[in-house]
């Protein structure tokens, strides 16, 4: 399991900082793997690692873990890793929980890993004390519990960890392990977005443009959401065709929204892939194009998007980018109508009164518009 070589250079100024006297062949070793030299490397650190030192034993299990000038074997990192962890070596105890919680060649073990991640936590290691917040908020190889994986949250973020500050915000943010308070929640966003996180840009944007904890200013949450999907984020790119489609505090640009729908449906957003279905079919901002609707229609719909299985079963009774098909018409409308769509009830409704896809049943059709009208469904009140 890959360990990133930052992290060995990271181990030796730690060392340096504490006073402990860097043996000469460590030293060595060092200056070796650094420049790519790993068979020097080994050469000089096994010795010393069968000797009982827990700096070259660590770095050892990181040359196997990445198979660094020897074949990647996991099980000969953990050796390595557990060796220099049993004498306190915070470095060596991350990277034996990460591999215990991640590995595809060594049987994962929750508990081992939570572990680890403690004592290497309690050294004060971040990335030990944002994976062990992780854990608890995900209730893998200990209970599930908020309040302690905020906790270590709070101990990664005032170190400046990102990630943890983001996810501390976000605690904050939906009272989940602490009191919900949005001016915490502000202060934890902000310091993660400053840092370039794209999930705190987003959120800290949702917070200006809610007016949670802060005056309402819509045109600071856009620019956050810009520099969000700037990045790649997909429900900042939604979030944009959406304020750029309804001209929101920014000038209506169906173009523009159509763009920023189109990066966030090819990452899988199904909003954004029903949103933009719905474009190309009125031919907002897009060329006109049924097909192209129906084939992102499908896409949301297949994710259980309710209004997306609508449009497609519409699309299917009526031949719009599809072979007329109402047995598939009704397959789409019965789904969305599951889900309490009120026009989706409505249209299987009038399939099973009419026998369109189905075989007739007025006792299925009224089943269906009553519901329908139970929502208010113009329609649905009007065939009861």
């Amino acid at each position: 399991m890959r360990i990133n070589k930052l992290l060995v250079n990271l181990a030796f100024s730690m060392l340096f900082s504490s006073g402990v006297t860097i043996a000469a062949d460590y030293d060595k070793g060092m200056h070796a793997y650094n420049s790519g030299d790993f068979k020097t490397a080994l050469a000089e650190w096994t010795p010393i690692a069968e000797q009982g030192d827990a700096r070259a034993q660590a770095t050892l299990g990181i040359m196997y873990g990445n198979g660094d000038g020897v074949p990647q074997n996991d099980k000969i990192a953990v050796y390595w890793y557990a060796k220099a962890a049993e004498q306190g070596h915070a470095m060596a105890q991350y990277n034996l929980a990460v591999t215990y919680r991640r590995s595809n060649s060594v049987p994962k073990n929750y508990k081992a890993a939570v572990k680890w991640y403690t004592r290497a936590a309690e050294q004060g290691d971040f990335r030990a004390q944002y994976d062990l917040a992780t854990v608890y908020s995900e209730g893998k190889g200990v209970p599930k519990n908020d309040k302690i994986a905020v906790k270590w949250y709070a101990r990664a973020a005032e170190q400046g960890h990102a990630k943890a500050q983001y996810h501390l915000g976000l605690a904050y943010s939906n009272g989940r392990g602490v009191k919900q308070s949005f001016k915490t929640a502000l202060n934890w966003y902000t310091k993660s977005s400053e840092q370039g996180y794209p999930k705190a840009q987003y959120h800290l944007g949702l917070i200006y443009a809610n007016g949670e904890g802060v005056p309402e200013n819509d045109k600071i949450a856009v620019n956050l959401y810009i520099k969000a999907a700037e990045q790649g984020f997909a429900m900042a790119q939604y979030h944009l065709g959406v304020i750029y489609s309804q001209g929101k505090d920014v000038s209506k640009n169906d173009k523009t929204a159509a763009n920023w729908y189109t990066l966030a449906a090819e990452q899988g957003n199904a909003n954004a892939q029903y949103n933009l279905g719905i474009m190309y079919r009125k031919g907002a901002g897009v060329p006109q194009n049924d097909k192209t609707a129906v084939h992102w229609y499908a896409k949301a719909a297949e994710q259980g998007h309710a209004k997306a299985q609508y449009h497609l079963g519409l699309s299917y009774s009526y031949g719009q980018g599809v072979p007329q098909n109402d047995k598939t018409a009704v397959k789409w409308y019965a789904k969305a109508a599951a889900q309490g769509l009120a026009g989706a009830q409505n249209s299987l409704g009038g399939m099973y009164q009419d026998g369109d896809g189905v075989l007739e049943d007025d006792n299925t059709a009224v089943k269906w518009y009553t519901k329908s009208a139970e929502q208010g469904d113009a329609d649905g009140q009007l065939y009861l």
